[in-house]
């Protein structure tokens, strides 16, 4: 059953016209990849989906319409969002941002001792300001506050950009819990490794639109796809 279905997207920054009729699904519990490289409108499509930039076109999520709803409303669905700038609070601790990632009045699957479970250097830096985390930790920290408010969908944007290969084994295990957790996510990635190994589906976008869809084992048999829109 389908979570998410992104139809004839078309996205602008003022006059500039950034996606061209992308269509996009994903399923219940399903990891979905969009792949392409900088530039092509990967970021541009999952803030569209999260109310933040002018779009045409329909994106179903729950049975909702989003486009034309803020942001907050939104996220109150059940969509989350993990931006490559992690956009942490960076004058409060480590588990005041957790707890704010907690929606009012709702209890949630996910508790902070889940949260330290999986990342234990969060939990020894509990009491620390965020602003003061390495880069690796702030972003386990945007990674774990977006589970706080107990999504059913998490877009997650360029997760293991400028991570240390440690940082990112601990990324690519938070994305397979979420698999075992039922967590539906679609992910922006450039490192191919971590995109086809948990992926379910995969697309590839170059110049605003989507120029493949299938399977990871689908793409590493298309030759043609990986060299003109993937490879350097």
């Amino acid at each position: 059953m389908s979570l998410m279905d992104i139809r004839d997207l078309h996205a602008y920054y003022g006059k500039s016209h950034v996606l061209h009729g992308v269509d996009l699904n994903v399923a219940e519990g399903e990891i979905v990849s969009l792949l392409g490289r900088n530039g092509v409108g990967r970021s541009t499509l999952v803030k569209s989906a999260m109310g933040q930039v002018k779009v045409d076109g329909s994106i179903w999520f729950k049975g909702h319409e989003l486009v034309g709803l803020p942001s907050y409303e939104i996220a109150r669905l059940g969509l989350a969002y993990v931006p490559e700038i992690r956009d942490i609070f960076t004058l409060l601790t480590v588990e005041q941002n957790l707890q704010l990632g907690k929606k009012t009045g709702q209890n949630s699957n996910w508790t902070l001792e889940d949260m330290f479970a999986m990342f234990p250097r969060l939990k020894e830096r509990r009491n620390v300001m965020a602003g003061v985390l390495s880069g690796g930790e702030q972003q386990m920290l945007a990674l774990c506050r977006s589970l706080m408010g107990d999504p059913a969908l998490i877009l997650i944007d360029e997760p293991t950009e400028g991570l240390a290969p440690k940082i990112v084994a601990q990324v690519g295990e938070y994305l397979q819990e979420l698999i075992r957790r039922g967590i539906s996510v679609l992910l922006v990635e450039q490192k191919l490794a971590i995109a086809m190994e948990i992926s379910d589906r995969v697309y590839v976008m170059g110049h605003g639109s989507i120029v493949f869809e299938g399977t990871p084992e689908q793409l590493k048999a298309d030759e043609q796809v990986r060299k003109e829109w993937l490879e350097v």
